[in-house]
């Protein structure tokens, strides 16, 4: 297929001159103004005026993260055993060079449940094709007690509403900036998440998610306002403290690999 190497660097520079200026060059700006406001906020949900992320170069090298002793590996490069699809069909295929494509698997949520816990998972997009939609481009999530989603997403070239770029909390915080990599470039997310609290069926505190987008503080002890939702205000928490990972088949290619996981008890996290 027809690569778009040159269409790439002018929207690269379209992007970048957006960002720097506040002034849009697009015939029109991705996200909307007809969505309610997002609780606590002056913006609205999607919104189209919200400022985008400030670009910044991540740091160069090699990825790979070893599991520490403690962790609880969901993915080194060889089977899916930790994982079911949400449609209980059978995971068939999808592994290559020690990763998965998404697309080929299924969505995929873990067989154990979570609470509090740190979790490294590293992932890409596929190749820019020409016609390539900027609004999907490599279109996924991860999804935190399969509640709360931080958005994966093409973020070096395309161009989408604020709240929906790769480490955002999806349709409620922007990441503070955007360390984005390129296309078939390896890329991690490193979440640090504390799970929310209830006394009986009231919340007593809610989720807080601290996070490393290419080594970059990109999330910073955020309150999650509720659960993921587009074109609307966050849903209610449910009544649990614990829940499955689930990342999301969005119809668009995204390889993961090198996922592991620590739980964390009341016990090490007061340590």
């Amino acid at each position: 297929m027809k690569t778009i190497y040159p269409f790439l660097i002018v929207s690269l520079f379209f992007v970048i001159f957006a960002s720097a200026t506040g002034v849009s060059v697009f015939a029109e700006e991705p996200g909307y103004t007809d969505t309610p406001l997002i609780p606590g906020s002056t913006w609205r949900v999607h919104d189209r005026d919200r400022p985008q992320p400030k670009i910044v170069e991540p740091g160069t090298g090699d990825l790979g993260v070893t599991p520490p002793a403690d962790a609880v590996v969901l993915f080194d490069g060889k089977g899916l055993d930790q994982w079911s699809r949400t449609d209980n069909k059978p995971i068939e295929g999808g592994i290559k060079d020690g990763a998965f494509d998404i697309m080929k698997t299924g969505q995929l949520r873990t067989k154990q449940e979570f609470g509090d816990f740190q979790l490294h998972i590293e992932w890409r997009t596929s190749e820019l094709t020409e016609g390539f939609d900027r609004m999907n481009q490599g279109n996924s999530g991860v999804y935190l007690m399969e509640l709360f989603e931080i958005q994966i997403l093409e973020s070096k070239a395309s161009y989408i509403y604020a709240d929906g770029n790769a480490g955002a909390i999806y349709g409620q915080y922007p990441p503070l900036v955007n360390p984005a990599r390129g296309p078939l470039e390896w890329q991690s997310f490193d979440i640090f998440f504390t799970a929310p609290k209830f006394d009986g069926n009231t919340l007593k505190s809610p989720a807080v998610i601290t996070l490393l987008y290419n080594g970059v503080l990109v999330q910073n002890h955020q309150k999650i306002l509720g659960t993921v939702r587009h074109r609307d205000i966050p849903g209610q928490y449910p009544v649990k403290e614990k829940g499955p990972l689930m990342l999301q088949d969005h119809h668009s290619p995204v390889e993961f690999r090198n996922i592991w996981i620590r739980p964390l008890t009341s016990e090490n996290a007061q340590q």
